[in-house]
């Protein structure tokens, strides 16, 4: 009988489910008759040839026949199975079948390296070439090549350190998930994928006894498709019933009845019997009586809406116990919103994941050619990890020269890849309005490693709403936000984002809305050919350009918001420049101070790191929405300018100006002042009494400059949180600075860390006796002896007396509490164990109900005495001299 008479049109008529190819000398007696025995107890239809063909008869037309009617193929390796022509024989069989038939080849290591095989080394190796005379090299190499493509095949290795009987068990339940008729067909190469299922299955395994919500989400791309499929296939078995609904969102897109399809393919798929509906209620309701009962698995992929959520799983009621959902969405919104258990987060591939799923669709196996190494490392790096682009790419390279691989590369540098763009650009098209799409846009051209808070402000000025937008964006994949808030974005979705902006200005000429890339910017600014529609420009050039550009080249760019240059020579009359700016980024700005026409009316942010500013401007400007203020690094600047007529400034940046000398009193004016950043600014000495007044500052960094003195004034600042003032000339601690409720960070005459540490350490160095205490206490008591005034409530003041016994000076201690309460004895006297003597302490103590003012604090009120008393005698118990 022919081979044809099994397949008609490649259509299999297959005879075996399965097909055992081993040596029978390493593995019949254990491990091969332990994996037949299960997989006939399975009911698996099982072919192993030693058992219906002898070994030592030559292989006859029957069993090549037979190899074609097996679905699948198990190859079992080992270390002497190049010994055996009859296993190689069989082998190139196997490997014709799956290239012509679609055979599933399912390799297992049995006490042997994949790689041995793969490459003929090793005592493997050994084997094989020990045979050479016999065979001959054509038959050898005929071999060799069998082997290497069987060893590639994704499959199991069995090695002596794990129990043989799981990995039976996991060998069989593996072989009837590929010949169930409801398997879903995945990348025929899963790299990576193993990890993303093991984590979901991990989760779903410790649910059983209740309906289970599981969200996969990430950018489109990723795979998240790929892992439902996967898991599917691996659990499905243990449901009564399943169904996998594919695209919803392109069903809701293209069908207007698309909510009901889907719930009648839900329906019909886990009842297995055909259902039609013809409402949106009643499937509901159907689904809820005829699913409570029936233990479910449910996929529902691509969901773009909350609706379509509402319809389909809208109750875990509707659901019987132990059911699974399993939901992939771009949107992780829509899973909070359903309150899912569990949220996948897919990321993208490392590099070495990367490199190999490449490597397989360009050249067909895990590594690349060696000629082509550096080149294919290129390319993954442009893909950024994102396994779509690794796999339109790789393929698309496939079989080309390295010219042409060099071309496609600087090709896709201009215009991304078409079927990576379309999948991508999903995720934008499903924005809800324009705001969120500027959002998008403005992020890929000119804030991606901006800080969050930053560009929020700079986009709310430009009335986009960004501090929802923004969410609205990492929602749906298309933002990160690192953790220092830094705002992120995969290379290839701002491709698509710039593609986009690009497609638009081929459209309708002239209508490009952002300019960043050089040669655009370059040109638009020599030949003055701006418009209108430009919203935003960037121009970077290097610090020893020659280039100057004239300031007329802006007239017509009137909706300019966002101008980002770098090392940019502008001349003529600055007036030009539009008058809707919100960012001015200006790295190296070149004059000595603004001008006076340059409009800045309505900006946000001024950033002009590296300038060449001696004054910022002559006469004070009326900039009523400016909230940062950035001039770090301008190595002329001599002072800061007039902050009156800024009642919006927010953040004043001037760190590394090492000719700065004087902060101009009026920045006490500025009420919503948040941060100061005067870091190393060198030749600054003072600072104004007036910025004590800044009652909302929280941020306050003068480290590195030469100010030897903070005053008792900073107690009004109210706000301040952090206070940096490292490596600076101050010498002196304020005395007031304990009394700041909100301080939480100080860096401060060589004490640094958070205040509930620092405080401590301060106050012990006001008591020591190096630095004189007494004389401080008495001049800032106004009494005649040290004294400690606490805050108690319920506590016994009993475990302070060997912490107040250290205090030589130590006199008088006055005690607030919630109600009276009988003072220890042992706490009125104490031992002074210094110089083994009593003495007495005048204790007081007073009750709540005494007006407050009469309870004035002489000397420390520091929330509860008990975290600060435990710190205080610890830092007494490490002085020596005490």
């Amino acid at each position: 009988m022919s081979s044809s008479s099994y397949f008609s049109d490649s259509n299999p008529q297959w005879i075996y489910d399965v097909f055992i190819n081993f040596r029978g000398e390493d593995t019949r007696r254990n491990f091969v008759s332990h994996l037949y025995s299960a997989l006939s107890n399975a009911g698996v239809n099982t072919f192993l040839d030693e058992m219906n063909y002898p070994k030592g008869e030559e292989l006859n037309e029957g069993l090549l026949r037979t190899i074609e009617g097996c679905r699948i193929c198990v190859v079992v390796f080992s270390t002497n199975y190049p010994a055996s022509s009859w296993c190689l024989k069989e082998l190139e069989k196997i490997i014709e079948c799956h290239k012509t038939y679609g055979h599933i080849v399912l390799p297992i290591f049995y006490d042997v390296d994949p790689s041995d095989i793969r490459h003929q080394q090793g005592a493997f190796g050994k084997n094989l070439k020990a045979f050479q005379g016999l065979w001959g090299e054509s038959v050898l190499s005929r071999w060799s090549t069998v082997l290497t493509q069987a060893a590639n095949f994704s499959g199991w290795d069995v090695s002596n350190n794990r129990n043989e009987a799981q990995f039976v068990k996991e060998i069989v339940e593996d072989v009837l998930t590929k010949l169930d008729n409801t398997f879903m067909p995945i990348t025929e190469f899963p790299v990576g994928l193993e990890s993303h299922v093991q984590e979901v299955i991990g989760y779903i395994e410790n649910q059983s006894t209740k309906v289970c919500i599981v969200g996969i989400w990430g950018m489109g791309g990723l795979g998240k498709t790929t892992t439902a499929k996967a898991i599917y296939n691996r659990i499905h078995r243990r449901f009564t019933g399943r169904c996998f609904i594919e695209d919803i969102r392109e069903v809701c897109e293209t069908d207007r009845r698309g909510h009901v399809h889907l719930q009648e393919q839900l329906l019909s798929d886990v009842l297995k019997t055909k259902v039609n509906i013809k409402s949106v209620g009643i499937g509901r309701a159907m689904m809820e009586s005829k699913l409570s009962g029936t233990k479910a698995l449910i996929v529902l992929d691509d969901v773009n809406e909350f609706g379509q959520l509402k319809v389909l799983c809208g109750n875990r009621k509707w659901f019987g116990q132990g059911s699974i959902v399993i939901i992939t969405t771009r949107d992780v919104r829509l899973l909070h919103k359903l309150k899912v258990d569990f949220v996948y987060k897919m990321e993208e591939m490392d590099e070495n994941k990367s490199l190999e799923l490449f490597s397989w669709h360009a050249f067909g196996e895990a590594k690349p050619i060696e000629e082509f190494d550096e080149l294919a490392r290129n390319v993954v790096a442009y893909c950024g990890g994102l396994p779509l682009a690794l796999e339109v790419i790789g393929s698309y390279l496939s079989e080309r020269t390295k010219k042409e691989w060099e071309s496609v590369l600087s090709k896709l540098k201009i215009i991304p890849n078409d079927q990576v763009q379309e999948k991508l650009r999903i995720s934008y098209n499903g924005l809800c309005d324009h705001m969120e799409k500027d959002i998008f846009l403005d992020v890929c051209c000119f804030f991606i490693g901006k800080d969050r808070a930053y560009v929020t402000e700079i986009l709310n000025g430009c009335g986009l709403h960004a501090d929802i937008g923004i969410t609205v964006l990492m929602e749906r994949s298309l933002v990160k936000v690192a953790k220092n808030n830094k705002l992120g974005m995969h290379p290839l979705l701002r491709d698509m984002g710039r593609e986009i902006i690009r497609e638009s200005s081929t459209k309708k000429p002239g209508k490009r809305s952002r300019l960043w890339f050089h040669e655009d910017s370059l040109n638009v600014l020599t030949k003055n050919t701006g418009t209108k529609a430009i919203e935003g420009l960037a121009l970077k050039l290097h610090s020893s350009s020659r280039d100057c550009f004239k300031a007329y080249a802006f007239k017509t760019m009137k909706q300019l918001r966002l101008l980002q240059l770098e090392h940019v020579q502008l001349t003529g009359d600055y007036g030009y420049l539009p008058k809707h700016l919100r960012w001015i980024y200006w790295k190296g700005f070149p004059l000595k101070y603004m001008p006076k026409n340059f409009y800045l009316g309505g900006v946000i942010a001024i950033d002009l790191k590296d300038s060449n500013l001696r004054l910022v401007w002559k006469d004070p400007q009326v900039l009523p929405w400016l909230k940062i203020l950035n001039l770090s690094h301008s190595k002329y600047l001599t002072e800061t300018p007039d902050f009156s007529k800024l009642p919006s400034l927010e953040k004043l940046i001037l760190k590394d100006c090492p000719s700065l000398c004087k902060v101009h009193q009026s920045i006490g004016d500025l009420q919503n002042l948040l941060w100061i950043n005067l870091k190393d600014c060198t030749s600054l000495s003072n600072l104004p009494r007036e910025i004590y007044k800044l009652k909302s500052l929280k941020t306050l960094i003068i480290s590195g400059s030469r100010i030897d003195k903070l005053e008792e004034d900073i107690v009004q600042m109210e706000s301040l949180t952090t206070l940096i003032a490292k490596d600076t000339a101050v010498k002196q601690v304020p005395f007031s600075i304990v009394r700041l409720k909100s301080i939480g960070y100080i860096s401060l005459c060589g004490y640094e860390g958070l205040s509930r540490n620092v405080f401590p350490s301060i106050i012990w160095s006001w008591m020591s006796p190096t630095m004189n205490p007494l004389s401080r206490i008495r001049s800032f008591s106004g009494t005649s002896s040290s004294l400690i005034s606490m805050d108690m409530h319920n506590n016994n003041l009993g475990d302070l007396a060997p912490i107040l016994s250290s205090l030589s000076n130590l006199r008088s201690v006055s005690v607030q509490c919630h109600r009276g309460f009988q003072l220890s004895e042992e706490l009125r006297t104490i031992q002074d164990e210094e110089y083994g003597s009593y003495r007495e302490l005048e204790i007081a103590s007073y009750v709540s109900q005494i007006p407050k003012h009469y309870l004035r604090s002489y000397l420390i009120g520091i929330g509860s005495y008990q975290e600060f008393f435990n710190t205080l005698s610890k830092s007494i118990s490490e002085v020596p001299s005490l």
